[in-house]
């Protein structure tokens, strides 16, 4: 069982930035894929971005390529993601999620593969 906590979700200005982190409990983090997706209003959840065991593989959605960025710290039990140059359309609620993985070599991308979610965080972007 895996409990995940998100936090550093707020209101900014365009191109402005944030870093959201996810804190997750138990003893095997290092065992799981992390992903962050986000839900927007009247809006199907989607990847943002996702990260191997050891963040040896990444995934970035081409709508945030080149300004976010997830990080893991398995020591730390915890997973960033850094938004850079924030637009108004990456408003939404951002969840991050757990996935087990059997390997570095992967990352998930699609919501099924996840067993455990957080909360959400909110991010609001301006204009």
């Amino acid at each position: 069982q895996v409990q995940l906590v998100e936090s550093g979700g707020g209101l900014v200005q365009a191109g402005g930035s944030l870093r959201l982190s996810c804190a997750a409990s138990g003893r095997t983090f290092s065992r799981y894929a992390m992903g962050w997706f986000r839900q927007a209003p009247g809006k199907e959840r989607e990847v943002v971005a996702a990260a191997s065991r050891s963040s040896g593989s990444t995934y970035y959605a081409d709508s945030v390529k080149g300004r976010f960025t997830i990080s893991r710290d398995n020591a730390k039990n915890t997973v960033y993601l850094q938004m850079n140059s924030l637009k108004p359309e990456d408003t939404a609620v951002y969840y991050c999620a757990a996935g087990r993985a059997y390997s570095d070599m992967y990352y998930y991308t699609q919501s099924a593969d996840y067993a455990y979610w957080g909360q959400g965080t909110q991010v609001t972007v301006s204009s």
